[in-house]
């Protein structure tokens, strides 16, 4: 059986270029001067059909800080009328525009680390990283249970996403096992006997760091982590080997810098011809003469 024509979905027919006002360039132009500021209004860049006798005329904007974008002047005519009218006229963003980022809502914006001392974040209402905790249920010996193993009565604990997000970025961040100190160890974080294991269901794979010798001292480590501090790894210790005696060769003794008269005992004997102090040949007083 032939499909029915009337079941058939009507295709949106193309608008067709309109020859009057597309030709209106120069009114268009008139009256996108009429709106921007003065030499700001370019060449013209075209005419595209938005409808049957609408046409929309681009021209450059000359505007600084607006590069690619057109000044668009839409101008239509009545049916079987020659006379061509301005409907609108707009600054509008070409293909290469320069735009500002989309705008985002402060809460959607701020980033992990922009809480500064005195930054209070809004509560979400709906965090995929959160679910809902602990409700009472009259019961004294079920929820003293509770509310030791499932938050302490908090109103909203992590989520399984929310676990699994941590987990990972914790995991693969600079305290993981891929991380260069890590690498470089001799032993991992969970031999350690600084590593204090996390409650809940992240305990089989972090701790926190106890080791205040430790780069990672009070914070969150992956189990496979590791660094040079460990309590159970060591150094060999080379013994020290006395060393033989040293010997200066290059000192100079002080005596030889001195002139021979600054020589000690120089000018304590007497000159030859003497001095009145001993006898002609220069000897000592009291000295007994060679035979």
């Amino acid at each position: 059986m032939a499909e029915s024509t009337a079941a058939r979905p009507r295709r949106a027919r193309k608008p067709v270029l309109d020859a009057v006002t597309a030709a209106a360039v120069d009114l268009a132009r008139t009256a996108a001067e009429e709106v921007a500021d003065e030499g700001t209004v370019g060449e013209h860049l075209g005419a595209v059909a938005e409808g049957d006798r609408v046409v929309s005329h681009a021209f450059e904007c000359l505007l600084p800080g607006y590069r690619g974008w057109q000044w668009t002047v839409t101008l239509t005519r009545a049916s079987r009328a020659r006379n061509v009218t301005v409907s609108e006229v707009c600054l509008l963003p070409g293909d290469d525009a320069l735009r500002p980022p989309q705008w985002l809502p402060w809460a959607e914006r701020i980033a992990p680390g922009d809480v500064g001392p005195r930054d209070t974040l809004p509560r979400k209402e709906h965090d995929p990283l959160l679910e809902q905790g602990f409700e009472a249920t009259g019961d004294e010996e079920t929820d003293a249970v509770a509310l030791w193993e499932l938050g302490l009565g908090r109103e909203r604990v992590l989520s399984p996403q929310g676990r699994d997000e941590a987990a990972r970025r914790w995991y693969d961040g600079d305290r993981g096992p891929r991380s260069e100190v890590a690498e470089n160890a001799k032993a991992q974080c969970s031999t350690c006997g600084f590593y204090l294991l996390v409650a809940g269901p992240l305990r089989q794979l972090f701790g926190v760091c106890a080791n205040e010798w430790s780069p990672e001292d009070g914070r969150v480590v992956s189990a496979d982590h590791g660094c040079g501090a460990h309590s159970e790894t060591d150094v060999e210790v080379e013994p020290e080997v006395p060393g033989a005696p040293l010997v200066d060769d290059l000192a100079v003794d002080a005596l030889d810098l001195l002139e021979p008269d600054e020589q000690p005992g120089a000018g304590t004997s007497g000159a030859a011809g003497g001095d009145g102090t001993g006898d002609g040949d220069g000897a000592a007083p009291g000295a007994v003469p060679a035979s």
